[in-house]
């Protein structure tokens, strides 16, 4: 598994150059937000948190009723042999473990290396989830380079070797559903096929923040979508860089309207199913 085809030559590849390009764009999992920074200064109430989110998580994973649409497109792309990069908005991220609905393949997430990340591992640790820290480059901190240029490293090693790279491409801080480059070179670089998908909860508000963060609650209809996958080829222009990221948006778009639809749930802040 994750062996390339006779003949086909990707560009090589330089983590540290590639670190600002590809690594700033892609959301990371457990990017701080001011209560998650407040929690983070104790280690103590981080595990508390992290035992209490994780709790809440599996409550409404466990009394939803699943329905999974789309496992051929999943199949299909991991049957390529190079990985797949599966791809949500980051509103949903709430049950974005649950793409293990889709794979039992190992998972691979990206997070960063603030204190508020341990408390997301923790919160998922029973979904077998394996977490990639790094941060994005900058230029006047040259740690922070290294460490992103590991990540960038990390993920490619990772779909080389036929496993599950999770992103949210409208990370870190929006514009909401606006696909960032960064996901779509981490393709190009890689031969991995991209995955539009999307979870949705029957119950659950739609909160006020920037992506308009889906809070599920318990005992809903529980849906997973998977759309067909996209390839950018290695050699791949501007234009057709262009095409690609564009056609990612749309498709997140759809498999989101799709999930909610099939959850019976409308498109509003508050919704409560």
């Amino acid at each position: 598994m994750g062996s390339r085809a006779a003949g086909e030559d990707r560009p090589s590849i330089d983590g540290a150059a590639l670190s600002s390009k590809l690594l700033t764009p892609l959301q990371k999992w457990g990017t701080p937000s001011p209560m998650f920074k407040r929690l983070a200064r104790s280690a103590f109430v981080g595990n508390i948190a992290g035992f209490l989110i994780g709790a809440y998580i599996r409550l409404v994973d466990r009394t939803a009723r699943w329905t999974v649409v789309g496992k051929e497109n999943f199949d299909a792309a991991a049957a390529d042999g190079k990985g797949v990069i599966v791809t949500f908005w980051h509103g949903r991220l709430m049950m974005a473990s649950t793409i293990r609905r889709l794979t039992d393949q190992r998972v691979f997430m990206l997070i960063s290396n603030h204190r508020d990340g341990e408390i997301i591992t923790k919160a998922v640790k029973d979904y077998d989830i394996e977490f990639i820290r790094g941060s994005a480059a900058n230029p006047n901190k040259p740690e922070k380079n290294k460490q992103g240029a590991s990540a960038i490293a990390q993920m490619l090693a990772a779909l080389k070797d036929g496993h599950v790279v999770g992103v949210t491409p409208d990370g870190p801080r929006g514009p909401a559903e606006k696909v960032h480059i960064g996901v779509i070179k981490l393709a190009q670089f890689s031969g991995a096929p991209i995955i539009p998908g999307a979870n949705s909860m029957s119950r659950g508000r739609r909160l006020g923040t920037w992506d308009r963060f889906l809070l599920p609650g318990p005992f809903s209809r529980g849906v997973q979508v998977g759309l067909a996958p996209i390839r950018v080829p290695a050699d791949a222009d501007f234009e057709t860089v262009k095409k690609a990221r564009e056609a990612l948006e749309k498709g997140l778009c759809e498999a989101t309207e799709q999930a909610d639809a099939l959850a019976g749930r409308s498109d509003t802040p508050d919704n409560q199913g």
